[in-house]
């Protein structure tokens, strides 16, 4: 076997892969599906050759004459790609790596049976996004919450393969774990401001970036200590892209369909706006969780300038293929996401125009132990768990449900979503921003949600445009929430007024925490009653997941 085989090795990341690799002294097989432009690429890239190749054809007879040392597929895309390209390699015993980025194609490399390394998604994702978790994790005894966003350059000239990746996402159903369950977003959705920050004052600003469908979401909950929620976020460099993206994204979630069939548009459109911008690219990586005895959010930041972000996804495949042509790679089919560590990537971010850093952020204590403060700490077990939320969390267990009759209470009943009459399965989503909290409380598929802040020693609770104000107490390992006021739209009402909540927390005897709220209103009576049990969440589908990732030995390149 002799040199490495790039496939769309002179596309736009192939093109950068192929010279690294030639740089390095191998020789390279430029491989495409045209051949002037792999001539053209190897005339100016010394120990390149060209080679006529499509990844939608059976490669079997030119591997096998090729013989290659490994091959690499860089050409994409992965979306609704099947595994003909490294079956061929697993059955000519030559090593296979890729540049995946899509979340089936990377999850299910495992399927193959192979005597020789099979290496998906050796980029951005899941490659340096693992390593960067791995890293954040590293010590801490839980952690809750990972999440994750790449903001490209407007500069970076991307492919073809890129734009469709794209736009097969935009609108698409994307199943995430969130909430202590499993969940679905849309591509393109959840879109939310993000800081690319330096200590030394180096900035990117605030950029948008919207959900993508990445193989971490479906990785990192099954890998990392706590089951944590895992989001994933990406954008471009330009706000108004960002919101037509966000924009197209809904017709495709309400009525179905595809923008893929545009793919073959949007590079056009996207040289008309090639001048606007900066060339300059980021990439963040938060970790929530509890590190002796503290609740911090680790964060590492990239920032890449002088147009150096499109090298970011070829460095990953550079250094495994490296070490798999040197026989340092166990056999087999695996992801990425487990392969290297941040100290792999030093060198390559130390010759380009490469800045990250990680620091460490201490979070506020849970909002039920600010309002109660020390008495909190006396609750009972259970009732302390479940209010020690950190960003994100979740409960299930059974309720069982009273409805009042009156005309009055159905109505308000109904206007706020509490949920029918009888016995039902119950699960209660916790997000945390901030110190504030938004509990939603899913009743068999009938969901009503709240914001909880804190009013100097008093909890409020919101309810859209109304707001009530509770003393959290304790009567001995129980908590009682005693109403002290409401408000709407900012104006006082009348106590005398006011609904009635009787709300209290304990502990079963099974060590479950237990709820019995019941609220009325003077006149009417009853409105709901509703008692029951939770326990916390278990991890993805249910199964006992693999250890603790920071806790308990992990290595940081356990097959390369």
């Amino acid at each position: 076997m002799s040199g490495i085989l790039v496939l769309g090795g002179y596309g736009g990341f192939g093109g950068r892969l192929s010279r690294r690799l030639s740089q390095a002294g191998h020789e390279v097989v430029v491989a495409g599906r045209r051949l002037s432009e792999a001539k053209r690429f190897c005339a100016d890239v010394p120990g390149c050759r060209p080679l006529v190749a499509d990844r939608g054809d059976d490669l079997t007879a030119i591997f096998a004459t090729e013989r290659p040392a490994l091959v690499v597929d860089a050409a994409g895309p992965f979306q609704r790609s099947d595994y003909r390209v490294p079956r061929a390699c697993a059955a000519l015993n030559i090593p296979y790596l890729d540049l995946a980025d899509d979340r089936a194609f990377v999850s299910g490399i495992g399927t193959i049976h192979a005597d020789v390394p099979i290496i998906a998604g050796a980029s951005s994702v899941p490659a340096l996004s693992g390593a960067a978790v791995r890293h954040l994790a590293a010590g801490m005894a839980r952690v809750t919450a990972i999440e994750a966003a790449i903001s490209a350059s407007n500069r970076a000239a991307a492919g073809r393969s890129v734009a469709t990746a794209i736009l097969s996402s935009v609108g698409q159903p994307v199943p995430l774990w969130r909430g202590g369950r499993s969940t679905t977003g849309y591509g393109w959705q959840d879109m939310r401001r993000e800081h690319f920050d330096l200590a030394d004052g180096t900035s990117l600003g605030r950029r948008r970036v919207a959900l993508a469908d990445v193989p971490d979401l479906e990785l990192l909950p099954k890998r990392v200590a706590g089951h944590p929620a895992v989001m994933f976020r990406a954008g471009t460099e330009l706000g108004f892209q960002n919101i037509a993206l966000w924009l197209a994204s809904w017709p495709i979630r309400w009525f179905g369909g595809s923008l893929r069939p545009l793919a073959r548009w949007l590079l056009p459109l996207q040289s008309l706006t090639a001048t606007l911008g900066s060339d300059r690219s980021g990439m963040v990586v938060r970790v929530f969780g509890v590190a002796d005895g503290r609740r911090v959010e680790r964060r590492w930041t990239l920032v890449a300038d002088k147009g150096d972000g499109p090298e970011i996804p070829t460095l990953a495949a550079a250094i495994l293929a490296e070490r798999i042509v040197a026989g340092a790679c166990l056999p087999g089919p695996r992801d990425a996401g487990e392969e290297l560590s941040l100290a792999d990537f030093e060198p390559d971010f130390s010759r380009l125009a490469i800045r990250h850093e990680t620091r460490e952020i201490v979070q506020p204590e849970p909002l039920y132990r600010r309002v109660m403060g020390g008495e909190f700490d006396r609750l009972r077990p259970a009732v302390r768990t479940l209010h020690d939320v950190l960003r994100d969390g979740g409960a299930s267990g059974r309720a069982t449900v009273i409805r009042g009759r009156h005309p009055v209470a159905r109505l308000i009943a109904a206007t706020f979503g509490f949920p029918p009459a009888g016995e039902q399965a119950l699960h209660v989503s916790f997000s945390e921003r901030d110190g504030e909290e938004i509990w939603t409380r899913d009743f068999a598929g009938r969901r009503f949600r709240s914001r909880m802040t804190q009013r100097r020693q008093q909890l409020v609770e919101q309810f859209g445009p109304l707001r009530f104000r509770f003393a959290l107490l304790r009567e001995g390992g129980d908590l009682s929430m005693v109403m002290r006021g409401w408000s709407c739209f900012g104006v006082a009402l009348p106590s005398a007024l006011a609904p009635r909540a009787a709300a209290r927390e304990t502990e079963d005897a099974q060590g479950r925490f237990s709820f019995d709220v019941a609220i009325t209103l003077p006149l009417i009576g009853l409105i709901v009653h509703y008692q029951g049990w939770l326990a916390p969440s278990n991890g993805p589908g249910g199964v006992s997941l693999s250890p603790d990732l920071g806790h308990v030995q992990v290595p940081d390149a356990p097959a390369c």
